[in-house]
């Protein structure tokens, strides 16, 4: 695979909402359509990229919210957060997205490494993230990425859907939680 040049990462601002909210429907519409079932992808996008939810969420100190840009292209985003674990309190990739253009470009990486960065400066030393059990490509990355499989979930989210998950763990030291 060809080096490429970093991308720039840059928190994510009340004014870039609208974009990111567009962003998710492309790459979801991209990753999800052969693997959910019809009105999922429109579902979960309601809920998770609604305008007001995304104002409250970037605006919550315990939520970290990045954009990724190769040039003045908007590749990707990611969320980051500190949640509720079986053992106590675990820091999670929440949200991992790369515009389909701009894969196998170092985007989805560079966005793992800051939310490990992120994590190990909250005093962590693991990462989890919950992935969809058919989202091969996604599967493929975070193994790459150093990622193991930890659980397999499926969670009712309500509308009749469910998501059927693995959860995946990156230990990396450098933490007191957990």
């Amino acid at each position: 695979m060809p080096d490429f040049p970093p991308p720039d990462l840059a928190p994510i601002l009340p004014e870039d909402v609208p974009a990111i909210a567009a962003l998710a429907r492309r790459i979801w519409e991209d990753a999800y359509s052969s693997l959910l079932p019809p009105g999922q992808i429109d579902y979960m996008l309601a809920q998770r990229y609604d305008h007001d939810r995304l104002l409250a969420e970037i605006g919550n100190p315990q939520k970290w919210w990045v954009q990724a840009f190769l040039g003045d292209f908007r590749a990707g985003f990611a969320c980051s957060e500190i949640q509720a674990g079986e053992s106590g309190p675990e820091f999670k990739l929440d949200k991992l997205y790369v515009h389909p253009e701009a894969q196998r470009r170092g985007i989805g990486r560079a966005l793992v490494a800051h939310a490990v960065e992120t994590a190990k400066e909250q005093g962590f030393d693991r990462l989890i993230l919950a992935v969809n059990k058919q989202n091969t490509r996604a599967l493929q990355a975070y193994a790459r990425y150093g990622f193991t499989r930890r659980a397999s979930t499926v969670t009712d989210i309500g509308g009749g859907y469910v998501m059927d998950d693995y959860i995946m763990e990156k230990r990396f030291g450098c933490g007191n939680q957990g």
